[in-house]
């Protein structure tokens, strides 16, 4: 159960603070405020939409001598337990200010389909949608670090890291690694059928839903090597 403290005077809020029970944090940026009905709480449906998900873009405040910028960079990621692995290389300006400990916000989207509507107000989608906050540490163990980056491969194609060459110890070094721990989330879903004014039921426009979900297509080879056996981890490849 989680709780969120306010003090209000007036009818107006003037402190607000977070608190911490069973091990997640809510605070005024994590609260849904816009269609609250539609926050999920269940940890179990966070891990859900990140184990589905691919990308996530991640956001920060970049803060220079004479002006300060948002920066948002889509990622590949994997999540580990109740932390969340971002990697990118040592170069990266968005890990290298990130991996000071500056906040961020980290965002994956799972879209399910288009909802059509009989008027063009009504129209939306059915998604479901993590944001997530907090601080994230840079992994500097080369062990655990190596192993991060076999994570994130297994979380985009499992089955993968039995058939490549791992990481040379170079290539770790030349890897920023961050775990982002997921304490302090918001989750909003929309499933359904569209939701229509009474007076617009008599239009003639077909209303209904178009589902979505990832396609996949015939794998290409790359044939530099010679030709190969197609594993079955590739050509079972689904998502969702």
């Amino acid at each position: 159960m989680v709780i969120l403290f306010q003090v209000f005077s007036n009818n107006s809020v003037i402190s607000s603070f977070e608190h911490d029970l069973g091990g997640v944090k809510v605070s005024d940026r994590s609260t849904i405020k816009r269609k609250p009905e539609r926050g999920v709480e269940e940890r179990s449906e966070l891990y859900s939409v990140l184990d589905e998900g691919l990308v996530a873009h991640v956001g920060i405040i970049c803060e220079e001598e004479d002006r300060s910028y948002p920066l948002v960079i889509p990622m590949f990621y994997a999540r580990k337990e109740d932390h969340l692995l971002l990697h990118g290389s040592v170069a990266s300006r968005l890990l290298r200010e990130t991996k000071k400990g500056i906040e961020v916000c980290v965002e994956v989207t799972l879209l399910d389909g288009l909802v059509l509507a009989r008027a063009a107000v009504n129209i939306s989608m059915n998604y479901r949608s993590v944001v997530i906050f907090g601080n994230a540490q840079e992994i500097i163990d080369h062990e655990e670090k190596a192993e991060a980056l076999d994570a994130i491969v297994e979380h985009g194609i499992p089955g993968r890291m039995q058939d490549v060459r791992a990481n040379t110890e170079k290539e770790v070094k030349a890897t920023t690694v961050l775990s982002l721990p997921l304490e302090e989330y918001s989750m909003k879903v929309r499933t359904g059928p569209p939701i229509d004014d009474f007076g617009d039921f008599t239009s003639p426009a077909w209303a209904g839903v178009i589902p979505l979900g990832i396609s996949v297509g015939e794998p290409e080879p790359e044939l530099s090597g010679g030709e190969r056996e197609l594993p079955s981890y590739i050509s079972n490849w689904r998502r969702g």
